[in-house]
Formats: C-alpha cells, structure tokens, sequence
C-alpha cells in the first residue's frame, strides 16, 4: 500500500458510503485515546495541545492514505523507470514548506509560541544511517510515513516492518553514542547562516531547478510527462484519491501546524526507539546500562507516561486518519496471508530502517523534509545517501520475491 505514488482506484458508487465499521473503529480510536491524553495530562496541563497534535497527526494520516503519498515507490520507479511525478509532489511539498518555515524560523516564533528547526551535525552516521534507511525502504516496502499510514489502513505486510522498525531503533538508540564520537561537521542551519531572505531564494532555485530536471528525464524517456495535479472535488475529500500534489500541499501544512503547536517540525520515528524501550522494560529487561539507553534524556522518557510524548501520539494520530481513510474509501481489507519472502524482506528492510533513522537523526520526515524546511544541510546528505541506499536496495527486491527493476530503456 504504501509503495503507491500516483493514483488509487476510485471507489465504486456502491462503496461510496465505505465501511461504517470501520469508520466508527477509527472514530473511537481518536475519542479513546483524546480522553486517555486528558485523564493523563490533566495533572500537569497540556492536554488540550496534545489532543490537538493527535487530531493533527489523524488528518496527516488521511492525506497520506488518499493522496498515496509514498516516498519509497516515488524513488524506486525514477531510479528504474524514470517515472517522476512522486518526486515532483515532493518538491512543490518542499517549497510550500520552506516559504512557510524560513520567516518563522528566523524570527524564532510562531504566533507567540518560541519554535526551532531540526538541524543536525554531517557525519558519518547520518550517510551511512540514510543509506541503510534507503535500503530498508526498499526491503520493507515502506519509510516511515508510509509503514504508518500502510499499517493503519490495513495492510497486513507493514504492520511486520513496524514490528521489526521497532527493534532496529532500539539497537539503534544504544549504539548511537558511538557513531556520534566520530569526526563531523557540525549543524549548519541556511537560515541562521545566510539569513531567511537569502536561504529561501536559494532553496526555491534548486527546488525549480531539480523539478525541471527531473521531469526532462522522464520526458526524455517516454515522452510525456505523468501529471501531479487532477480533479479533486468533495467526494474526493473524503472518499479518495486525491491527486498527489494534494498531498504535498497538505503535509507541507500540517508540518507548519506541527511547528507551531509542538514548537518543532514533524517527526516520526524518535517514538519508534521509545516504544521498543517501553516494551523491553515490561518484558523485565533493563536498560539503563546499554548505550543510548543510559543518557538520562532516554531515562526521562522511558519513565514519562507514553502519552505525554509528542510524537508517539502523532504517530498514533497517523494510523487512526488512515483506518479512517481506508474506512471511508470502502478499501480497508487486511490480507492474511503473506508470502513468506515478503515477510522477509519486511523484517529485514524494517530493521534497516530502525536502525538507519537512528543513526542518521530521523528519516524520510524528520531528517529529510523537517530537516530541509528547517535550512539544515543535513536533510540534503539524507537524501543523497538515502537515494544510494535505494539503488541498491532495489538489486535486492528479486532475493525476497519482488518485482525486480525493469530492463535498462524499458518503460
């Protein structure tokens, strides 16, 4: 499901009103989990932001199942067909970001409320951590976005590369202060370096320049140009698809909505180490003494209640927009059996990609997009490594039962 890019079939007129089931499964979801968020906030305040951030992550998770905004497909079909219109989403989805973010960024408040960027240091874990990502991506059959909105709306495969995303960013978490001993860059944020004025200039050029680029290859190749834009009435809103560009525009907006309520960009997969910690402690492990997981930072959130965490509850948001997504395309329909290979690849492409966000400071959201819309250079090395890390990842699909790439100068 999340391997998606362009389209989704349009629901027949029969499956018009979806599954109410389902929808209300989602509905109760939200209600459960906003009053949880409540009883637990309630003695040290903040409830009310949190279950807006919970509402936020569920509309994300609606644009992300309707659009079928994938970042892994949108790779994997230009690197082997030339195919660019996933890639063409993500830059108009990155420039709407970088208008948005850099005047903010640089006054350092939004609407009142003290906002940062995500900036991280360029070294080695970040390269080496977004092409094992890259990988991953293509083992898994998801990044992180979609193993959520895949998982949530009922695909039976992603809910295994979660399991096992799970596990590599807990082994990712304790071996972490390692990498980060070795020599690197530190973070160089564009905004604070040159200004907004002059790092949004720059940004909108290589944006307009990548997209001209990109869609010269694919014309070159076939000789035409697969469109991002289509019709998209009320219908469409709720019941899906949406046209990608649609989707880009509404994930570029909600991370502008996340900056502003949680102060900082849209991430995912920080949860995903935590949610592994909090399941290892449970089971009696102990921790405390494995890596990463000594830092008291790690200490204070394994100790804090889950739902006081910002991104796990947006991650959570995610999954419910997107059963309620599914639900309301009338398309929610888990597949019990899996080949066995797929599982594979699944479990092998999700360790990667826990492991890989760990070490290169987030993934295809929190380093790659949070990262370039917050001026930072190392959301450029993540993608540069992460597209590497997909080249190879794309030889290895056929060793688990995937289509391999076509023949070079087929369409």
């Amino acid at each position: 499901m999340s391997d998606r890019v362009l389209s989704v079939p349009l629901p027949s007129r029969a499956a018009l009103p979806g599954q109410p089931g389902v929808v209300l499964a989602a509905l109760a979801g939200f209600f459960a989990l906003g009053a949880a968020i409540s009883l637990v906030l309630a003695p040290a305040g903040g409830a009310p932001r949190m279950v807006a951030l919970l509402a936020l992550g569920g509309g994300l998770g609606v644009a992300l199942y309707h659009a079928s905004f994938g970042f892994t497909a949108a790779y994997r079909v230009f690197l082997s067909e030339r195919r660019s219109a996933g890639l063409r989403a993500q830059l108009v989805m990155l420039a709407l970001a970088v208008v948005l973010f850099f005047p903010v960024l640089g006054s350092g408040a939004l609407f009142g409320q003290p906002v940062s960027g995500n900036a991280a240091p360029l070294g080695p874990s970040v390269a080496l951590g977004a092409f094992l990502f890259g990988v991953g991506m293509q083992l898994g059959g998801g990044c992180a976005s979609g193993t959520l909105f895949a998982a949530g709306g009922g695909s039976t495969r992603m809910v295994v590369t979660l399991a096992f995303f799970v596990a590599g960013s807990v082994v990712g978490v304790a071996h972490l202060p390692w990498w980060q001993t070795l020599p690197a860059l530190p973070a160089v944020s564009l905004v604070k370096s040159l200004g907004w004025p002059v790092a949004l200039a720059l940004n909108l050029a290589a944006f307009a320049a990548l997209y001209g680029g990109v869609r010269a290859l694919e014309r070159r190749r076939h000789g035409a140009v697969q469109p991002i834009s289509g019709a998209f009435g009320a219908r469409r809103l709720l019941a899906g698809p949406w046209p990608v560009v649609a989707g880009a525009v509404a994930l570029a907006l909600g991370n502008f909505a996340t900056l502003w309520l949680a102060g900082r960009p849209w991430g995912i997969t920080s949860a995903f180490g935590l949610w592994g910690g909090k399941i290892a402690l449970a089971a009696g492990g102990d921790l405390s003494g494995w890596g990463g997981w000594s830092a008291p930072a790690m200490q204070g959130a394994l100790a804090r209640p889950l739902l006081a965490d910002i991104t796990s509850v947006m991650d959570f948001g995610i999954m419910l927009g997107a059963l309620l997504a599914a639900g309301l395309a009338g398309r929610f329909a888990p597949v019990r059996r899996v080949p066995w290979r797929h599982l594979a690849g699944s479990a092998v492409g999700g360790l990667l990609l826990g492991y890989g966000a760990r070490l290169a400071y987030g993934c295809n959201i929190g380093a790659f997009f949070s990262g370039i819309a917050s001026g930072s250079l190392h959301g450029w090395l993540w993608i540069a490594a992460a597209l590497a890390g997909c080249a190879v990842g794309i030889r290895l699909r056929p060793a688990f039962g995937m289509a391999p790439p076509p023949p070079a100068g087929s369409c």
